[in-house]
């Protein structure tokens, strides 16, 4: 397990490390497109905005209150940095408009934006408080950045959603079910809904979502990663390790890409190291 341990840490350091970093062998066609990445300050979202300015996107960086962090990230990719709390519609409404504005238009969104309740707890002990919380922040946000996003599809006649989920929502997870709840929510009846509604748009207006497993951020690796948690988290797995930022922020890009995934909508890419089942 120590091996194990090491290995994770080394795949899984700061994202501009050389093992994490980003790097394509095949031009998606994504140069000179214009990507709005929610929460992108960090973790998976980070990775995805350095991916896609990899392949010569311009990128807007969007946060809610890691403000230093995504004005960072947005100088080292030449994008901009943008904040919205996207469980209040109004500011919502605003960081579309804002995102073509700083970027001169808009062709991809990826909904990444979310948050996972720390302390694990029995559907029985969930307060109503707690439970409209985190939909807000994961089902409610991600209504609000669609629509934001669609309505500006509606005046271009182009463009690629990208929903960021997760297994959570599809295996279910023991003490979190308002999370699981919610993820499984935008990568079924939201997402089978939307690609359906999309076409009204343009002909090639896509939308698809990715659903991390367990991935290995550098904010989990450097608190520390429990040898218990990660055997219980990749027991399913047949590819036993954790998931990298970078893992899921290639798929999300080959997903936006029309070169690489043109005739692919409605779709849900788990990136799991094939995962069967939680148990955690």
């Amino acid at each position: 397990m120590a091996i194990w341990l090491e290995s994770v840490w080394r795949n899984s350091g700061p994202l501009s490390g050389a093992v994490n970093r980003y790097a394509s062998s095949m031009d998606a066609g994504l140069r000179g497109s214009r990507v709005l990445v929610t929460g992108g300050a960090g973790g998976i979202g980070a990775a995805v905005v350095r991916a896609f300015a990899a392949e010569g996107a311009s990128v807007a960086v969007h946060y809610n209150s890691s403000r230093e962090p995504a004005d960072a990230l947005a100088t080292e990719v030449g994008g901009v940095a943008l904040g919205a709390d996207l469980t209040i519609e109004e500011e919502a409404a605003e960081l579309i408009p804002a995102a073509v504005a700083g970027l001169g238009g808009l062709d991809v969104c990826v909904a990444n934006a979310g948050a996972y309740p720390a302390d694990p707890m029995p559907l029985w002990e969930l307060s109503l408080a707690r439970w409209r919380r985190v939909l807000d922040a994961n089902l409610t946000s991600m209504f609000l950045t669609a629509r934001g996003f669609l309505r500006h599809v509606r005046s271009t006649g182009r463009g690629n959603l990208v929903l960021v989920g997760s297994t959570a929502g599809t295996f279910g997870e023991a003490g979190h079910a308002d999370y699981a709840a919610a993820k499984g929510a935008i990568m079924s009846g939201l997402l089978t809904s939307l690609k359906n509604e999309v076409v009204e748009l343009g002909p090639g207006v896509r939308v698809n979502a990715v659903a991390p497993g367990w991935t290995a951020t550098p904010k989990r690796v450097e608190a520390g990663i429990d040898p218990a948690t990660i055997e219980s988290a990749t027991a399913t797995m047949a590819l036993k390790k954790l998931a990298t930022p970078v893992d899921v922020a290639s798929q999300v890009v080959v997903l936006a890409s029309d070169r690489l995934s043109g005739h692919i909508t409605g779709e849900v890419v788990t990136v799991a190291g094939g995962m069967e089942g939680r148990l955690i």
